[in-house]
């Protein structure tokens, strides 16, 4: 029996499958979970398992029990912004999994869409709009940080496989990597989804829907919007020499996150933003999780790049975007995508 087969047993044992024609199959996703598609009857809807060991080549580790934060971001946020994130059906704590609402037809992803070009604008207005708002009605929130004061968590799956990894394989980089790294962990000012990237949003005409929020986390929302503007970078230099209007996206998305922050924590934001960024850019190469579509040569720029800017950081992110696509961008000219 395979092991897809193995589950669909286990959870009609457990009372959430009914028919007994009922089907499973696996979901393409990321690397911290299986991911399955249940068709049961005439509903079908998607089950979430966490693994402690991820899909990466690197030993990395992690908690099962941060499937219960990625449960509670869904209730609360979904309570706050319907529609923004799936519906919950069940949590089964024992099998360290849940049910959620299947978004099938009609429905794209994200990162494929931006890796076969289409590249627009009011989707990353969009994007800046829902974090901005989550980030705002959360902050400060004293309930909050205490409901998610997961920094463990966020340390085994953000801080140590990102930063910490990376500034290891740099040491003439590391303690500026190890400086950041304990600044994340020490702040606490919103709630953080964690992993606010293309792969985790879907869009069907003018919904979108936020996914795999399971490093949900009480602390610093500098960390979504560089992680966020980090994979925009990195897919335009996917497309270079093409331009398919990424810095039209970056600047819109930052414009729209910029005026949800009503408070003018904005401005706080920008200035932590340029060095983790830049650092993010860096451990998508030489971290735990590299990005598996850049080829040696641009592989090798994120390196030559922020090895150049790092130790004194550009001041803004207009000033980001002016000199990677500007000035250095157009230096790559071979190795364009396959």
């Amino acid at each position: 029996m395979s092991q897809a087969a193995q589950f669909l047993a286990r959870l009609r044992r457990n009372g959430r499958v009914h028919h007994s024609h009922a089907r499973i199959a696996p979901l393409s996703g990321g690397v911290s979970s299986e991911i399955y598609l249940v068709e049961d009857g005439a509903e079908k809807f998607v089950v979430k398992r966490a693994l402690a060991k991820l899909k990466v080549k690197d030993d990395w580790f992690a908690d099962i029990s941060r499937t219960v934060s990625e449960q509670k971001y869904f209730e609360y946020v979904g309570r706050m912004m319907p529609g923004v994130v799936p519906q919950l059906r069940f949590s089964d704590p024992e099998e360290a999994c849940f049910g959620m609402e299947f978004l099938g037809d009609g429905f794209a992803n994200w990162k494929q869409l931006l890796l076969a070009g289409d590249c627009r604008a009011e989707h990353a207005e969009q994007a800046g709009a829902i974090l901005g708002e989550i980030h705002q009605r959360t902050y400060l929130d004293d309930a909050l940080r205490k409901q998610f004061d997961t920094t463990e968590n966020f340390h085994q799956l953000r801080v140590e496989p990102y930063l910490l990894t990376t500034g290891t394989r740099h040491p003439g980089l590391q303690q500026i990597f190890v400086a950041e790294a304990r600044r994340i962990e020490t702040t606490r000012e919103a709630l953080v989804h964690g992993d606010f990237s293309p792969k985790n949003i879907l869009i069907c005409d003018k919904r979108m829907v936020l996914l795999d929020c399971e490093v949900a986390w009480y602390g610093d929302p500098t960390f979504d919007v560089a992680f966020f503007l980090n994979h925009l970078f990195l897919k335009s230099l996917y497309h270079a020499p093409e331009n398919f209007g990424m810095e039209t996206m970056i600047a819109a998305f930052w414009r729209s996150y910029a005026q949800a922050r009503a408070n003018g924590d904005a401005r706080v934001v920008e200035r932590r933003l340029m060095p983790l960024l830049l650092m993010l850019l860096l451990a998508r190469v030489d971290g735990k999780s590299p990005v598996e579509y850049l080829p040696s040569m641009k592989q090798q720029f994120i390196r030559d790049f922020v090895c150049k800017h790092l130790p004194s950081p550009p001041e803004n992110l207009a000033d980001m975007s002016d000199i990677w696509f500007t000035q250095e961008l157009k230096s790559v000219s071979v190795g364009a995508p396959a």
